[in-house]
């Protein structure tokens, strides 16, 4: 792998070499508007590393989930487990310290609970993808350490369009599943109204592999579901039960004048997909996932004299996720969440302009069945939040502070808790000269235990496992340290970020030495039963930790002329998570660094990307290592010439063209589920 790596670097610099930019050509980045944090800016004057995805590099990105759409963005992976599931992992974190929003409002299913739910948002639909880290995530939530994700679909229209009628139509084909995609948006306005539908459906098989399933010798060195199983069933080229099958639409309407807007919209979304299987031949589990969205947006400008604008906003989300065990239920879950905001956006007082308000989540949640592991429970937090700026000579400062109060009330035997986090975030960038900027955001941030970390108590098919909450668990605290630099000039443009975080009583799963026999329904030191009987025991547990790493990013145009335009990126990531007692937290990303060649011309635009990703030698106790892996994508985008007022995008994509067998760390499925192999996909868009 490494041979193949050298030879491309060597070709690279080849390239450098022979090829330069005529010396009257400028290269420059454009700043991008971030449009969720209460306080709209520049991407080039945040004080925290921020991704924007939008356009055509949204587009051939887009993934079936929105972990795989973002997984190659600087410090961003999937935790995927399997195709039908995969959400963000910012900087080894994922789950309840990364939240998804839809619209700039909580999503409320229960992804962030278990790694095989799947993420209620759906990438297809989405304008705009936004990653957010620093003060600005306080507006949306306590322990956010990771970021928060905002997926913006303009469902609600906060503006009224040019034309009664437009949208855009999309088809894609992959090959690695014989996947087939399709999307459509509707939308317009006239005067003061303006209106929004959107629809989707999405098909796969199985999914196609460079390799094996299994990972029999990782898999059995660390599942004691597979003690005493002679024969596993590992199919070669192919990961059986990986089919899906998703669709899902949105309408939505504004009323939008000079005094602010009003609008609605209902969503709904159906997902189908099954669980790999570990080779034992238990019967397939799969998860059928319902859920229905209702939001209502109302925004005033300039109500009274010190309010630039007065946002609200609420949604009502009602969540179902059955756990099919042989198409037969085995678990239901239930989720019958509120969501709402107040923001006030208040006009600038001296040098300072920034948004305050109010925030309460309220949720019913409920797991059903005879494999039920969590109590029904009332789950409520209400939060105070603000977020100022301001900026002073060549200085910029960004404050954030958010307060708490959550509470969560079992109907069983458990006794009702409550936490208060409180958390706050201070940023400030220096803008030295021109072309240098540096950064540095310091973050205290504290997180309440979710009601799966406290009360599970049961087998959970889906993870083959049996998990077990701590009731006593207490509050999470991190203290996050970041320092970046940036560099803009003609013949370069550079970032890197640098970071360090101190977490105490941080809360994860750890696999114990013990087994539970399904059997004789007890626990044991070592297994006793046929083979299949054991299960492996997650334990919820706390221990202070240290995650410290980077990313890295450099751009160099190579030539710009007549002929076209090269550039060359070079970029890289990191992130350790150990354990202060000693040992590593599970779950983590390699070391990842590479390169990328685009090419543009007039209405075509090419790329080649490698990726290495380092072995990851530090898995944490009971957890298998993962080798490293090249990975190599090439895109290729042409856009039609304009006729009728509609533009259309002929899009490719090569993936994993070195059919690699890669096995992703920070998935709990890494032994029995690795990445889709090589394949091409395909699509067509347009825009009218």
């Amino acid at each position: 792998m490494n041979k193949k790596l050298a030879s491309l670097l060597l070709l690279t610099g080849a390239i450098m070499t022979n090829v330069h930019a005529a010396d009257d050509d400028i290269y420059k980045l454009d700043d991008v508007v971030i449009t969720s944090t209460g306080i709209k800016q520049a991407t080039s004057k945040s004080a925290r590393p921020v991704t924007v995805l939008s356009g055509d590099g949204l587009r051939t990105k887009v993934g079936q989930t929105i972990g795989e759409t973002l997984k190659n963005e600087p410090g961003i992976t999937s935790q995927s487990f399997g195709p039908g599931v995969g959400t963000p992992v910012i900087r080894g974190q994922s789950g309840p310290r990364v939240r998804v929003l839809q619209n700039s409002l909580g999503n409320n299913d229960v992804s962030s609970m278990s790694p095989d739910h799947a993420n209620g948002v759906n990438p297809i639909i989405a304008e705009r993808i936004e990653v957010l880290r620093g003060p600005s995530t306080l507006l949306y939530g306590n322990g956010a350490i990771g970021g928060v994700v905002n997926v913006i679909d303009n469902r609600i229209p906060e503006q009224v369009p040019d034309k009664l009628l437009g949208g855009a139509l999309e088809q894609r084909y992959d090959s690695a599943s014989t996947e087939t995609s399709s999307a459509l948006k509707l939308e317009g306005g006239k005067d003061m109204f303006a209106y929004h539908l959107d629809g989707f459906y999405r098909d796969q098989g199985n999914v196609h592999i460079g390799g094996q399933q299994i990972d029999e010798s990782a898999a059995r060195a660390t599942d004691p579901t597979l003690e005493g199983t002679p024969v596993l069933e590992n199919p070669d080229g192919v990961i059986n039960n990986s089919n899906a099958r998703s669709r899902g639409g949105s309408a939505g309407a504004s009323v939008i004048g000079d005094v602010g807007l009003v609008g609605a919209a209902i969503n709904s979304l159906e997902n189908n997909y099954g669980i790999p299987p570990n080779g034992t031949g238990s019967p397939p589990v799969r998860i059928q996932m319902n859920q229905t969205k209702y939001d209502f947006k109302g925004q005033l400008n300039k109500p009274f004299a010190l309010a630039d604008a007065v946002r609200i906003k609420f949604g009502y989300t009602d969540y179902k996720h059955v756990e099919l065990e042989g198409g037969t239920p085995a678990t239901t879950f239930l989720n019958k969440s509120y969501e709402s905001r107040l923001e006030l956006e208040h006009q600038p007082i001296g040098i300072v302009k920034g948004t305050l308000g109010f925030q309460s989540v309220n949720s019913q949640f409920s797991a059903l069945g005879s494999e039920a592991i969590v109590p029904k429970s009332d789950i409520d937090s209400y939060g105070l939040f603000a977020v100022e700026s301001f900026a002073i000579g060549d200085f910029t400062y960004e404050l954030g502070v958010r307060g708490e109060w959550q509470g969560i009330t079992p109907e069983e035997t458990y006794s009702s808790v409550s936490y208060v986090p409180i958390s706050g975030s201070v940023s400030a960038l220096w803008d030295i000269t021109k072309q240098h900027q540096l950064s540095l955001a310091v973050t205290q941030s504290q997180r309440a235990p979710q009601i799966q970390e406290l009360f599970s108590n049961g087998i959970h098919e889906a993870t083959q496992s049996y998990e077990l909450g701590d009731p006593d668990l207490q509050k999470e605290i991190s203290y996050n340290l970041d320092l970046g630099y940036r560099f803009n000039a003609d013949w370069m443009t550079a970032e890197i970020n640098l970071f360090h975080n101190w977490a105490n009583d941080y809360i994860y799963q750890q696999q114990v030495n013990n087994v539970f026999n399904e059997d004789l329904d007890d626990f044991e030191a070592t297994c006793s039963g046929p083979p299949g009987a054991c299960l492996p025991i997650l334990q919820s547990t706390q221990a202070n930790a240290i995650f410290r790493g980077f990313e890295a990013q450099a751009v160099f145009p190579l030539m710009e002329n007549r002929y076209g335009a090269i550039d060359l990126t070079l970029f890289g990531d990191y992130t350790r998570g150990t354990l202060n007692q000693g040992g590593d937290v599970p779950f983590m990303p390699p070391l990842r660094y590479g390169l990328q060649l685009s090419y543009e011309k007039n209405d075509w635009s090419t790329d080649a990307r490698l990726t290495r990703g380092e072995p990851q030698n530090h898995a944490g106790e009971n957890q298998s290592n993962t080798p490293g892996y090249l990975l190599l994508n090439l895109g290729a985008q042409y856009h039609l010439a304009t006729f009728h007022d509609s533009e259309v995008m002929l899009f490719a994509r090569g993936k994993n063209m070195l059919n690699e067998n890669i096995r992703n760390s920070t998935s709990y499925l890494r032994n029995f589920a690795p990445e889709p192999g090589r394949s091409a996909e395909i699509g067509i868009r347009l825009n009218y």
